[in-house]
């Protein structure tokens, strides 16, 4: 008899659990999105895209002009953990960047260059410059560089201001 009642407890038990268990599974049942975007309306775009027109202040070619040099430098420590600066400098995990504005891209002997960076044509232009430190990735596609890009347009243009100075002859600055 008592045999009969522990495995009637423990059958109840299992069908207790079973029960509670399909019905919070049912009343906590996620319902798949009609839409995997929250709608802007059109007014709220409009006005966004003014007030980012407005915001947007002078181009990195402009603030280039205006390089704040001891800021470059500042930045310009995160390269050099990768990027030798000095002239004659050894390549390390990436090229060497000394007389780099204006230099073709990917052209630094003794460097193995990604294929991605490699098909890119040009030099490094302040446009190139800006756009590949910006989201490399996004530059050239497939590129080895890890690093994720500088958002702020003053911020670029102090790094590429500064790195405009580790020539011996700098390149122009833009509009000159």
């Amino acid at each position: 008899m008592e045999l009969n009642k522990l495995v009637g407890a423990v059958f109840t038990a299992g069908l207790v659990f079973m029960a509670v268990n399909v019905g919070v599974d049912e009343a906590l049942h996620e319902q798949p999105l009609e839409m995997t975007v929250y709608p802007v309306p059109e007014a709220v775009a409009a006005a966004a895209g003014d007030a980012t027109a407005e915001d947007a202040g002078p181009s990195v070619l402009e603030l280039i002009t205006m390089a704040d040099m001891n800021a470059g430098k500042k930045l310009m420590k995160r390269c050099a953990s990768c990027h030798d600066l000095a002239q004659g400098g050894p390549n390390k995990l990436g090229p060497n960047l000394w007389d780099v504005v204006g230099a073709d891209v990917a052209s630094r002997s003794g460097y193995s260059y990604s294929s991605a960076l490699s098909a890119v044509d040009g030099n490094w232009s302040y446009e190139a410059l800006d756009a590949f430190l910006t989201k490399p990735k996004n530059f050239a596609p497939g590129t080895k560089m890890t690093f994720a890009g500088l958002k702020k347009p003053v911020n670029r243009a102090n790094i590429i201001g500064f790195m405009r100075m580790l020539s011996e002859t700098p390149a122009a600055l833009p509009g000159e």
